[in-house]
């Protein structure tokens, strides 16, 4: 995948796996830190915000990796839409990151490389 190298990905697959540990990608994000958090108290839902546990090495690495990632033009398209809804620079970041851990659970789950999707005519 764009944005990342040998020590990166030496540190995602440490820490991941083979990935059948996980259901869902949205496990693997939850398991990273980088699924919102909803917090909740009786009936009051006070709304989502990021979450401060996960684990703290795979969520840097999967950060870093997409803040890396940005020179890629369909990541750095990814990044752009998410500013002009009018995310900050970190929130933006850590949706493309996001993003990236449903390819990277796909490709384990499947067993094949990064595969760039092919552009639109």
């Amino acid at each position: 995948m764009p944005g990342i190298g040998v020590g990166t990905e030496a540190r995602i697959l440490l820490e991941v796996g083979d990935g059948t540990a996980f259901a869902t990608p949205g496990h693997l994000a939850a398991y990273a830190g980088l699924a919102p958090v909803t917090r909740r108290s009786g009936s009051s839902i006070r709304g989502e915000h990021p979450p401060k546990g996960g684990n703290k090495q795979l969520k840097r690495a999967l950060f870093l990796a997409a803040f890396a990632a940005l020179a890629d033009p369909t990541s750095r398209a990814y990044y752009d839409r998410k500013r002009a809804e009018g995310k900050e620079h970190n929130a933006a970041l850590i949706c493309l990151a996001r993003r990236r851990v449903d390819v990277l659970f796909a490709m384990l789950r499947t067993k094949t490389t990064y595969q760039p999707r092919p552009a639109a005519a």
